[in-house]
């Protein structure tokens, strides 16, 4: 068996955490990297390793991470052991590091999960993780582009989690030529 790499991107709000909860639930072949982050480990709805930003700092020198990123003032990192094993790894990534996964990992799939502006102001608002400016900050990067040369599978989340899961799961179907 093998191993196959799958970014799921999108702006703060589109539902890619739920998404790739389900969908590890709905398929036994696909899991999801458990991502370190610089906020509190109580803070938020995903499943992460809340740590200092000096405890971040230490580990990226250390190349304890596969990817590492900082957006909205937090640092996030992909640990390396996450990418050990067979099947299908889904994690959640930054687009601004795109690119550079890209060019770690050649053969990586992109899966872009989005949601018109008000679904994404209307779950920012309701998760209560971020101030007002913070919401409006993530809400103004809702349109970041992808790196050239990338072209995502897109994943339209603005109806419910089933039908949401449906269309994430459809995406990361194999394409057919």
């Amino acid at each position: 068996m093998s191993r196959h790499l799958v970014a799921v991107v999108g702006p703060s709000g589109a539902g890619k955490d739920l998404l790739m909860v389900l969908a590890c639930k709905a398929r036994p072949d696909l899991r999801a990297a458990r991502r370190v982050i610089t906020r509190p480990s109580e803070a938020g709805s995903e499943d992460f390793e809340g740590v200092s930003d000096a405890e971040f700092t230490a580990r990226a020198q250390a190349g304890a991470f596969a990817l590492h990123w900082r957006a909205h003032g937090l640092g996030y990192g992909i640990p390396v052991e996450a990418l050990s094993g067979d099947g299908t790894l889904l994690f959640n990534a930054s687009r601004a590091v795109l690119a550079e996964a890209q060019a770690r990992f050649p053969d990586l799939a992109v899966v872009l999960v989005t949601a018109p502006p008000e679904v994404l102001a209307r779950r920012l608002a309701g998760r209560g993780r971020e101030s007002g400016p913070d919401q409006a900050a993530r809400l103004a990067r809702a349109d970041f582009p992808l790196p050239p040369g990338i072209t995502p599978r897109i994943v339209i989340n603005d109806s419910t989690p089933a039908e949401g899961l449906a269309r994430f799961l459809a995406a990361l179907q194999p394409e057919r030529a």
